[in-house]
């Protein structure tokens, strides 16, 4: 029976265990979750004991549990490291949602749940690849999937320390990015870097009267607001000094694709200056993420004497995450308008990451994608960040970093109706299976 074959026949299997695995609402964020977090663990840790998969653990540095398995490598053959993660992102307002979010349903081709695309359906090709190969594969195989990626992977210096021969390998895969379209496979070759921080505006003392003062005396809220949009000039471009850009890229995006991709409402311009896929891809970003006030349903004619937002960068794929910190604490504390007192917390921080397919490994990667698609893949940018691909890199010299992706641009990862087109979940699991079969 042929590779392709044998896909074929274990997919209905792993979507039955996908659909089951995405019921588990493992929202890492929200503590409320936590059990469910574990159970999610617990899962996964059950699908690579099925395949009987040799070594299976719980890796713990004292935050969410990451999975781990190892299939030893065949005498000669390489080890290849596949990951992902099986925490979600919370579903915002379950009504608005076609179908209930954790509870997976397939219509018009595709996989409609919280997780589905953002990335348990990343272990869902991991799993019919090793299925596959009736769980032997032809090179050695580490599997790690992580528990934490959605609130940016807080233990995983402290596993990678403590684990660090586990974690190892020749070739890492990452499925965890997005393909260029529907049928059209992508290999990320940049990868944005992130900082947030949360920055708190206070006036005075205690709320006044907005009447008595009104006029003389600055509150919060509007202070906070000046300074929030200071972050951008005037065409919306980034205005922190210290900030780096990265080269253009060489393809780019139709902005009629764009805007029907994002939808843009009618009359709303594009922000920043330059190729979409340049402010996408290879500049920095700057986002209002959430901003802490009196609720409009509080509201009283009063000054507000404190108010604070959670503000994040995405960087050059380039650009040092520590001095981009240290740009970002600077600037709000430098335009502080009316002499506001400005504190800024700093949050999340992670590397981004430059890519080379220049080896026979990648070659052999592209060539496995373009059969199983029947089509290039393109090589392309993400604007998101996932640091531990610099982890991985800076960790194994001498490694492969393959960013793959089971989603497309109408996924709408961490979005009301994520969801997954089955057509491309097949070839991706086709894809992985004929790349470890190249490898060996």
């Amino acid at each position: 029976m042929s590779l392709t074959d044998r896909v074929t026949d274990v997919l209905p299997s792993v979507l039955t265990d996908l659909k089951r695995l995405i019921a588990i609402p493992s929202v890492s964020s929200l503590p409320d979750h936590h059990d469910h977090v574990l159970a999610a663990a617990d899962g996964v840790a059950d699908l690579l004991r099925d395949l009987a998969c040799p070594d299976v653990r719980l890796l713990d540095a004292g935050g969410k549990p990451a999975v781990y398995g190892h299939f030893p490598a065949p005498d000669g053959a390489p080890t290849v490291l596949l990951y992902a993660h099986y925490d979600v992102q919370p579903t915002g307002d379950d009504a608005a949602w076609t179908s209930a979010p954790f509870s997976a349903m397939e219509r018009d081709g595709r996989l409609y749940a919280r997780g589905s695309a953002d990335d348990k359906g990343g272990i869902g090709v991991h799993l019919a690849a090793l299925r596959a190969f009736d769980g032997r594969p032809p090179v050695g195989v580490k599997v790690f999937i992580e528990g934490e990626e959605e609130i940016g992977s807080p233990s995983m210096s402290g596993l990678l320390d403590q684990h660090a021969a586990d974690l190892a390998a020749d070739v890492f895969v990452i499925a965890d990015a997005v393909n260029w379209n529907v049928g059209e496979p992508s290999f990320t070759t940049t990868l944005r870097g992130m900082v947030d921080a949360t920055v708190t505006v206070s006036t005075l003392r205690t709320g006044l009267h907005s009447g008595q003062f009104g006029g003389v005396v600055p509150d919060a809220l509007t202070a906070l607001c000046r300074l929030l949009a200071t972050l951008h000039d005037e065409r919306g471009n980034v205005a922190v000094a210290g900030l780096t850009s990265d080269p253009d890229p060489v393809v780019d995006y139709d902005e009629d694709r764009l805007r029907d991709e994002t939808g843009l409402l009618d009359g709303v311009q594009w922000v920043g200056d330059g190729p979409a896929t340049a402010r996408m891809w290879t500049r920095p970003a700057a986002s209002v993420l959430a901003i802490d006030a009196t609720p409009v349903q509080d509201a009283s004619n009063t000054l507000i004497p404190t108010a604070r937002a959670k503000v994040s960068l995405r960087l050059a794929p380039g650009q040092d995450a520590d001095a981009a910190e240290a740009a970002l604490r600077d600037h709000l504390l430098a335009n502080a308008p009316w002499g506001a007192r400005v504190e800024v917390e700093a949050g999340q921080n992670g590397a981004g990451s430059v890519i080379s397919l220049d080896d026979d490994r990648a070659r052999a990667a592209l060539d496995a994608f373009a059969e199983a698609f029947g089509v290039a893949p393109v090589e392309i940018g993400v604007g998101g960040s996932i640091p531990i691909v610099a982890e991985f890199a800076d960790r194994n010299p001498g490694a492969l970093v393959l960013v793959t992706a089971v989603t497309d641009p109408t996924s709408h990862m961490h979005g009301i109706d994520e969801s997954l087109d089955l057509g491309d979940f097949a070839k991706a699991a086709l894809a992985e299976a004929l790349f470890l079969q190249r490898l060996a």
